[in-house]
């Protein structure tokens, strides 16, 4: 039996999680829960599961969560940043999912990797924040952190039984999102609710918006490179529109390997959590003569800056990854709010980026300060 903590739980990863939970509960068992707001479902979720400990993001919000619940088995609910840190390091924790959104995942992950617990880890900004510095104290604590991004599971299924040495180039594919064929010059109009209509995947609205933009691929390239401890020139981004095959990787004698299924998480969600079994989970296969051809084509950087922006902040290091992330957060909220055109998620990010002096080798201070310096530019530009 494997404890689990899921922070982001009512969120699209965190209920692909408890789906699976609940159709092998001879393996696993739901000890913390912790979400931000939506306290109907998360009361559900306490309800069916059980756990130990609940987090919600403030006292409020707390107080409500805890006049639903009956006070017979009610678990302990806490709020806000100690919290959420104490949901990644409670005691008899084996695995922490972290499915939380944008940069709150990185000081839960730390504490998680200071307590000594695996990570299944669907938050990629994480890593793009401190990549360097979570990976290194991975190390140090022989911590697992296992993917669940299905480009990234990909990824890590194909070098499984590989030697590193031997891995030449990763091929990180792209469904392109909603706008790939959409003439450039029509993007001014494009509307919240246009963007939020993927093709191919069922997400939340931030990385729905940032699958758009490309943004979401460039801050995959930064993970990928600290996950797997490869060059950035190692990298290569492959547009993909049927969305089948997850990723491929590239070996030193012209191999590839390339990992493929449905366009659904629940596959490399259950990976991560299983890792090194596989659960017998009744995937449907993809259907090959009815995809007919799978395509592949170079992403148009021109077309989709908030890619090169990520590239070059991956490119320059130091503290200008966790830049980029935050004036994205900002700046991909304020177009939800209908304050931002979609073309100008990647002008924001851009001005805030040429501001910003970067700092080499930051510490964990130092990247929160970015980010938080960052947040203050972005949402001051997004006000113009």
């Amino acid at each position: 039996m494997k404890n689990l903590s899921v922070l982001g739980s009512t969120g699209s990863i965190g209920r692909n999680t408890l789906q699976i939970v609940q159709r092998f509960p001879e393996q696993f068992n739901v000890s913390a829960l912790a979400a931000h707001s939506n306290i109907d479902l998360l009361a559900e979720q306490i309800e069916r599961f059980q756990p130990e400990l609940a987090v919600v993001s403030d006292r409020q919000r707390a107080g409500e969560l805890r006049e639903r619940l009956p006070k017979s088995g009610r678990p302990d609910i806490r709020w806000s940043t100690d919290g959420y840190l104490a949901a990644a390091s409670l005691d008899g924790i084996d695995t922490v999912v972290t499915a939380v959104v944008g940069a709150a995942g990185l000081l839960p992950t730390l504490a998680a990797v200071d307590a000594g617990k695996d990570i299944a880890l669907a938050n990629k900004e994480t890593l793009v924040l401190a990549g360097e510095l979570v990976m290194k104290r991975a190390r140090q604590k022989n911590v697992s952190i296992l993917p669940v991004d299905s480009e990234h599971s990909a990824i890590f299924q194909c070098l499984s039984g590989n030697r590193h040495q031997d891995l030449h180039r990763i091929l990180l594919t792209a469904s392109g999102g909603p706008f790939l064929d959409k003439p450039s010059e029509t993007f001014g109009k494009i509307s919240p609710e246009d963007a939020l209509r993927h093709p191919n995947w069922q997400m939340g609205p931030k990385i729905t918006i940032d699958s758009a933009t490309l943004m979401n691929k460039g801050l995959e390239v930064i993970e990928a490179r600290w996950l797997f401890g490869v060059s950035l020139e190692q990298i290569e981004v492959v547009i993909h529109p049927q969305s089948i095959v997850h990723s491929m990787v590239a070996f030193c004698d012209g191999s590839i390997i390339a990992q493929m299924g449905i366009p659904d998480m629940k596959a490399a969600i259950a990976y991560a959590l299983s890792w090194p079994r596989r659960l017998p989970l009744g995937q449907p296969l993809p259907d090959f003569n009815e995809v007919g051809a799978l395509t592949f084509r170079r992403p148009d950087l021109e077309k989709f800056p908030c890619l090169a922006l990520a590239i070059q902040a991956a490119s320059r290091g130091g503290t200008l990854p966790a830049v980029l992330n935050a004036a994205n957060e900002v700046a991909v909220g304020a177009f939800l709010d209908h304050r931002l055109r979609f073309v100008d998620i990647a002008a924001v990010v851009r001005a805030v980026m040429q501001r910003h002096e970067t700092v080499e080798s930051p510490g964990l201070e130092q990247l929160l300060e970015a980010d938080r310096w960052a947040r203050q530019q972005a949402a001051a530009e997004s006000c113009l």
